[in-house]
């Protein structure tokens, strides 16, 4: 697949989705290594907590809307959105909630950037993409990196 030519505005959210991607490998990784479910959603919950629901509000209050609101890839990112919490908020966790969590949020985020984030970059304005731009001093840092159980090394 040819690589994707990102605009600079939507860049950060790039990166915090390829950290959405690395949680899908800890998973699988985690499986694989037979790690319990408790160590795996303990760390889910983290980057639930640390990242994503603060990206998903940026995507929702800032992103989607350069598109109409019933416009169909929109309204897949936000099913998806809420699928994936619903997922990340389950209180016992099992092997099958666990795999769901990995899966979904790795198409969810083949979605977005394959999808999606190509067509509002196509019709974004560069009012918009420099709204976007300005958001950057508020989006993820990385904090999920203090994480002390690295269960996937």
């Amino acid at each position: 697949m040819k690589p994707i030519k990102r605009h600079q505005a939507l860049k950060p959210l790039s990166k915090e989705h390829h950290e959405g991607l690395l949680l899908s490998w800890k998973i699988r990784t985690g499986l694989k290594k037979d790690v319990s479910i408790e160590r795996i959603k303990s760390y889910c919950d983290f980057f639930f907590k640390e990242d994503l629901v603060h990206h998903f509000n940026i995507e929702e209050l800032h992103i989607f809307p350069i598109l109409e609101a019933d416009d169909e890839l929109v309204k897949r990112a936000l099913a998806d959105h809420r699928k994936l919490k619903r997922l990340f908020m389950k209180k016992q966790p099992d092997m099958k909630s666990i795999v769901a969590i990995e899966e979904e949020l790795e198409a969810h985020i083949r979605f977005e950037e394959r999808i999606l984030f190509d067509k509002i970059q196509k019709v974004a304005s560069e009012r918009e993409l420099l709204k976007i731009e300005k958001l950057h001093h508020s989006i993820n840092d990385g904090s999920t990196e203090s994480w002390k159980d690295k269960f996937w090394e």
